[in-house]
């Protein structure tokens, strides 16, 4: 490969590195202290290329309640991104996913759901949905993940 062809090479590659970095996302995790599976969704979160602000919280049910999460899709620890909430076990692509909907408030894996991100302990995968709030308040299955 002769010179220019290399200068040209190794600029798209680091315009291409530059670029990914821009878009790194960071959203804030509100979790309880004692949570083990909270520091393990957040380490998900970071190996797909998240910036995580780890907040630790005395009252989660009432952060809960003032982020707009319903009870019936809570779980242990709540994320915000771009105002919205992402509650529990929710895979990374699925949070990136959730910037681009301007039709739902946020998204959650209610329960704790054995092998979502976090959850995973030995071979065991439960199967679980990916529960969308839609702005006016209805829930839409955003995605399902199967178990085995």
């Amino acid at each position: 490969m002769n010179t220019p062809l290399r200068i040209a090479a190794l600029t798209a590659l680091l315009l291409s590195a530059t670029a990914h970095a821009a878009e790194q996302l960071s959203i804030d995790v509100h979790r309880d202290a004692n949570c083990g599976c909270c520091k393990a969704w957040i380490s998900h979160l970071e190996t797909n290329g998240f910036k995580v602000n780890d907040h630790v919280e005395t009252d989660m049910s009432s952060v809960k309640r003032r982020l707009g999460v319903e009870p019936r899709l809570a779980s242990c620890h709540t994320g915000v991104i771009n105002g919205k909430f992402v509650e529990g076990h929710v895979p990374a692509d699925q949070v990136v996913a959730l910037t681009k909907r301007n039709d739902l408030k946020g998204i959650a894996v209610p329960g704790m759901p054995m092998g979502s991100p976090g959850m995973e302990m030995g071979d065991r995968k439960d199967a679980y949905q990916v529960i969308g709030l839609s702005n006016d308040g209805h829930d839409v299955v955003v995605a399902q993940y199967p178990g085995h």
